[in-house]
């Protein structure tokens, strides 16, 4: 039955399953629509290509008209006559129908003979949301492009699916490369699968979108997949330097994200700086890029001097996911510096990041808050930012950055005696990016090992080391659910 949900009317008429009643059904559904004019079926049977509901400017484009009143008319006909639901509880009309209606339609779509013209619409128009949607992201009302993504999720998987399956490399690249960046950016990461399904047919055709293709195939390295980001991020490099596709925004820079996480920061250090040496007028990206890589290849003072300005060449973009990121930057370089001016560029960057909608930025500014708080502030503040940090890593399969918090709660508990759980946390959490980004993390295994004996540590670190992930974050929820009652109850 759950394989066949896509067929319900069959599914529904079985000899079990009360033929009559759901030949009523159907029944039903075809008395309202043979009770529509012409112009009201054509319409109904080509809003069966959307998934999640549709808005009336992607109605207009499925249709092939620009008349914008006539086709409200049809669309509140169709409402009034309960064929197709509107929504208008996000302040703007939403037009969606029930999944048996839609197969219906569908039926009468395909006969009508029509159903590849829809289809190919309904991606061209999908593919041609790019430049709008990617000007309302690099805005102030940069959260209008995430509401806009989840939204229409549905339909730009549907629209993606049906230009690859078609060979319409054009419009599948457009949609996988817009779609892929603004999924990384709110730890979405199905797009960036789309964008590696047509690595190999780009690269065949030397298309225009294959470095953009590249860079976004490269951030498969958040779900632990370093091995290939690594191969994307190199073939993407050579492809953005020989001039094969441009990359908008300067997203190019996204190519270094998977060298820390194997341990290599000075690669990125090395191609970014070429890259701002190549450029009149470098992006803001490419320089936060350099900084946290001086970091944490070790070059604090170079990396001191490269974030400054950083913060006000972000905020001249006006684009909150810019600043934001500047922000963590410049706390990273500063991290041992100047750790309250740290927390405030940090406390500034979380409000920027959960007012816009970044994520991302939002899950990284916690780790780096945790830290901060953990090694110079208040335990119970870093608790809330790791748990914040390990829930938003954990939800959206970004198994790569979930140890940053987790070696952060390692630390922070062998500094509150609490050096069990501190070992298994560190068995698990421990790896190359979690050196860098949590130095302390060495340290604190050092103690460990003295304070519990050699035998005992290593036998805490392997448990911790072969937990799954779910078992880790269970683990470290009710960790720091005792150790929180602890600090707020002491003894």
């Amino acid at each position: 039955m759950r394989d066949r949900l896509d067929q319900r009317f069959r599914l529904l008429v079985g000899s079990r399953r009360g033929l009559s009643r759901h030949q009523t059904l159907r029944h039903a559904v075809q008395w309202s629509y043979d009770h529509l004019d012409d112009t009201e079926k054509a319409l109904l049977e080509r809003c069966s290509v959307f998934a999640g509901g549709f808005d009336l400017q992607s109605a207009c484009a499925v249709m092939g008209s620009d008349d914008d009143f006539a086709a409200l008319d049809l669309l509140d006909a169709l409402v009034r006559k309960s064929l197709l639901v509107a929504d208008r509880s996000a302040g703007r009309t939403r037009f969606s129908m029930l999944e048996t209606i839609r197969q219906f339609a569908e039926e009468q779509l395909v006969a009508s003979g029509v159903a590849d013209e829809a289809r190919a619409a309904h991606s061209r128009y999908f593919a041609g949301r790019e430049a709008a949607v990617l000007a309302l992201w690099d805005s102030p009302r940069q959260r209008e492009a995430y509401t806009w993504f989840t939204a229409e999720l549905a339909n730009l998987r549907t629209a993606f699916r049906w230009a690859a399956d078609q060979g319409d490399l054009d419009v599948a690249a457009t949609i996988g490369t817009y779609a892929g960046f603004l999924g990384y950016l709110i730890e979405n990461y199905e797009p960036i699968a789309w964008a590696e399904e047509l690595i190999e047919p780009a690269r065949a055709v030397d298309h225009p979108r294959l470095a953009f293709l590249y860079v976004m195939a490269s951030q498969c390295y958040t779900t632990g997949r370093m091995e290939d980001a690594v191969r994307y991020s190199e073939a993407g490099q050579m492809a953005a330097r020989s001039g094969r596709g441009e990359v908008p925004l300067g997203l190019q820079a996204l190519l270094m994200a998977a060298y820390p996480a194997i341990g290599q920061p000075e690669r990125a250090v090395e191609w970014c700086r070429a890259e701002l040496a190549s450029t009149r007028h470098p992006h803001a990206l490419t320089r936060t890029g350099l900084v946290i890589g001086l970091k944490m290849a070790g070059f604090d003072g170079e990396a001191m001097a490269a974030a400054t300005g950083l913060i006000d060449a972000a905020e001249a973009t006006h684009n909150p996911w810019t600043l934001s990121y500047a922000l963590l930057a410049y706390s990273i370089a500063f991290r041992d510096a100047d750790p309250d001016h740290v927390r405030e560029a940090l406390r500034r960057g979380l409000i920027v990041t959960q007012a816009s909608g970044n994520r991302g930025n939002e899950s990284h500014i916690a780790g780096a808050l945790a830290r901060i708080e953990a090694k110079h502030g208040d335990p119970l503040a870093a608790l809330e930012y790791i748990t914040l940090g390990i829930r938003n890593y954990h939800d959206s399969g970004n198994t790569t950055h979930m140890r940053a918090p987790l070696a952060v709660l390692a630390t922070l508990f062998d500094r509150l005696g609490h050096h069990e759980s501190a070992a298994t946390l560190a068995g698990f959490a421990l790896n190359a990016l979690t050196v860098m980004t949590s130095p302390d993390i060495n340290t604190a295994i050092a103690h460990l090992r003295d304070v519990l004996g050699e035998a005992t540590y290593e036998s805490l670190a392997r448990k911790g080391e072969t937990m799954t992930t779910a078992e880790m974050v269970a683990y470290a929820y009710d960790q720091i659910d005792q150790a929180r009652t602890e600090l707020e109850h002491p003894s």
